[in-house]
């Protein structure tokens, strides 16, 4: 059993039965969907899917506080290193990283992914995503942002995710349509929203995926902002 709570846009913080503590994509600091007078208490590893500043935002910071491991593709863990991050982790796609309480393996994502450092766009490698495999065998698909892409099937046959965490909100990723699509390649049978709501131009919601998804057996989980769920 692990507790997740969405913290706005792709930001979750997965907390693991053994009590360690995963955070994914950290942006705190101006973002204007995270939840009010939230805090993170503790951090083991924060996984970066890419290098925009919305999904990079706080991983000095909180690297700084927490000293947790630092898991991203090998140019952004370079970068972050360049700023004080301790304790990084540089892979790539089809790599597996084992955490003890988690695995981590990268996969595949359609994005853009340059870091903007001052007034300088540096190279980021590229977007990825993730499959956190639990050590009770559950599978999660953590697609970071990306469109829908055929290879998505192979992921559902490689890894068999239980859940997906799947951005809909349009204009940067994929909106609810594409979503709709991924989910059915995925095999899976939730769905958690993200990347949404953050700002206007992210119009997708979790309503319309629902409605696309109505004849199939799949649950849209729409996750209350600062909430802990169990899954």
């Amino acid at each position: 059993m692990i507790q997740i709570t969405w913290l706005g846009h792709a930001t979750f913080e997965l907390r693991f039965d053994s009590g360690e503590v995963l955070i994914t994509d950290p942006w705190i600091e101006g973002n204007p969907a995270y939840p009010n007078d939230y805090k993170i208490k503790a951090v083991d590893a924060i996984s970066v899917s890419h290098g925009h500043f919305d999904h990079i935002n706080d991983v000095v910071p909180l690297a700084k506080k927490f000293r947790p491991k630092v898991v991203g593709i090998f140019e952004v863990t370079s970068w972050l290193e360049s700023k004080g991050v301790k304790n990084t982790v540089g892979m790539n796609k089809g790599g597996t990283v084992d955490l003890g309480f988690v695995k981590l393996t990268m996969t595949h994502a359609l994005h853009s992914a340059a870091i903007k450092d001052g007034n300088e766009f540096v190279y980021g490698g590229e977007a990825a995503g993730y499959v956190f495999t639990l050590k009770d065998g559950r599978r999660a698909y953590f697609a970071g942002d990306t469109m829908v892409f055929g290879d998505m099937s192979l992921m559902a046959e490689l890894y068999h995710p239980d859940i997906a965490f799947l951005p809909i909100g349009d204009h940067f990723t994929m909106g609810p349509d594409q979503a709709a699509l991924a989910t059915r390649l995925l095999k899976v049978k939730k769905v958690i929203p993200m990347h949404y709501g953050t700002f206007p131009l992210l119009t997708g919601t979790p309503e319309a995926l629902s409605s696309l998804l109505h004849n199939d057996p799949v649950q849209v989980w729409t996750l209350p902002k600062g909430e802990g769920v169990e899954w």
